[in-house]
């Protein structure tokens, strides 16, 4: 089947995409949580608060990707490779990231100059942050709307929602 090909493919290059920005996501606010914490200098509590957050969910998401991407490539038949597995992992893992990148995006006002602002220090990190973060929601969306149509497929096939993204 076609479709099981683009899958066997297309998983590993979009849970690698995943997991590659939120390293990236982990070391910029992994950087400014260290760098706030040396020398007390964020600009509002909530600004420290959502940075804390971002690093969270950055970890949360590479420990929990890491494990989906290994369970895919070795044990493709098991309940970690199936549709609802991928489905519930990434539905709750976007909601984390809209929430995080929605948040930082109203911690700094929505877009941050840094040529003609100088209340934030950091600020360039700042936008890094706040653009990898929406960049990560983007990429789960995509991913949870494949999942979603790959689960309908699937259930039409009458393999249900437990049945994997290939067939074995």
């Amino acid at each position: 089947m076609a479709i099981d090909s683009f899958i066997r493919i297309g998983h590993p290059i979009t849970f690698g995409a995943l997991l590659v920005f939120s390293i990236i996501e982990m070391c910029i606010s992994a950087w400014l949580t260290a760098k706030y914490n040396a020398h007390h200098n964020y600009p509002s509590s909530s600004v420290k608060a959502r940075v804390r957050y971002l690093l969270f969910v950055s970890i949360w998401t590479i420990l929990i990707s890491s494990v989906y991407l290994v369970a895919f490539l070795v044990a493709s038949s098991s309940f970690v490779a199936s549709v609802a597995s991928h489905f519930i992992f990434l539905f709750l893992t976007w909601i984390l990231w809209l929430a995080a990148a929605a948040a930082i995006t109203a911690a700094v006002g929505g877009t941050l100059n840094c040529s003609t602002q100088d209340v934030f220090v950091y600020c360039g990190q700042l936008n890094a942050l706040e653009g990898f973060a929406w960049l990560i929601w983007v990429l789960l969306t995509f991913m949870l709307i494949f999942v979603l149509i790959r689960g309908i497929m699937s259930s039409k096939r009458g393999d249900g929602y437990g049945g994997g993204l290939v067939e074995a």
